[in-house]
């Protein structure tokens, strides 16, 4: 059976925006997939001289790149504009060129080009302000400011170093176990849905608890216990969620 002809430089593309639709993503994201295709297909157009979708090269989406990327680029109605874009915007285009491909792939169409061989812009890090840095400092360090208690002190001061360092989560942090941690710091985390992954210590998140341990004189395999209450006498017992919780605002 024949394929239907194709209106537009873009094959299918109403049928990829069906789809869109169809899978409940929002108004705005199906505006978005709209907005960038229909700019490339006007690129195709008029600054590619009606190239043949076939035709499109890894050459052709190198210059859809640099075309995003300059001042004179048309909006998807036609219209001229002297903004820049941002990079983040122009990953978002070559995203939704790529998610298109893609859905072509998958719907057993013919794609041009294959869909991971758009490569997005590298994205400058943004460093933390001088001020976020600053209170983060404080926070990490309040626990020898406000607790009075030597082996507390240094238990919430190396659970802080842990978590900031690491990027664990509080529910990942309380339930290390000592063992989990090897001689070079790295740890071994159990996620949600039972992935797997390694985190790592600063050496500086290594030190707190190297000094924290020394101070501890139980059997517990838990690497963050309870020091007051009835749980402090419980071996099976960590610190909970909770009470991190509470002393990360307290602080």
């Amino acid at each position: 059976m024949p394929e239907r002809e194709q209106k537009t430089p873009l094959p299918y593309l109403d049928d990829f925006l069906l789809y869109i639709q169809a899978n409940n993503y929002s108004k705005e994201t199906l505006y978005n997939y709209e907005r960038d295709l229909k700019s490339f297909e006007l690129f195709l157009v008029q600054e590619m001289k009606n190239v043949p979708f076939s035709d499109i090269t890894k050459r052709v989406i190198e210059q859809y790149k640099a075309y995003l990327n300059s001042r004179d680029r048309k909006t998807a109605d036609g219209n001229v504009t002297q903004k820049q874009l941002k990079s983040g915007s122009i990953n978002r285009a070559l995203s939704s060129l790529r998610r298109y491909l893609t859905f072509l792939i998958d719907m057993d169409h013919e794609a041009p080009v294959a869909p991971g061989s758009i490569k997005l812009l590298r994205m400058e890090r943004k460093h933390p302000q001088v001020s976020e840095l600053e209170e983060l400092k404080r926070l990490i360090e309040a626990p020898m400011k406000f607790e009075k208690d030597k082996v507390i002190t240094l238990r919430n001061r190396a659970a802080l170093e842990a978590l900031f360092a690491s990027g664990m989560r509080i529910s990942e942090l309380i339930n290390l176990r000592i063992r989990q941690i090897d001689k070079t710091g790295r740890i071994f985390i159990e996620g949600k849905g039972k992935k797997q992954r390694f985190v790592y210590l600063t050496e500086r998140a290594k030190k707190h608890i190297n000094n924290y341990l020394k101070e501890r004189t139980d059997d517990s395999p838990y690497l963050f216990i309870p020091k007051r209450g009835i749980n402090a006498r419980d071996k099976n017992k960590h610190i909970s969620p909770n009470y991190l919780q509470m002393k990360i605002k307290e602080y």
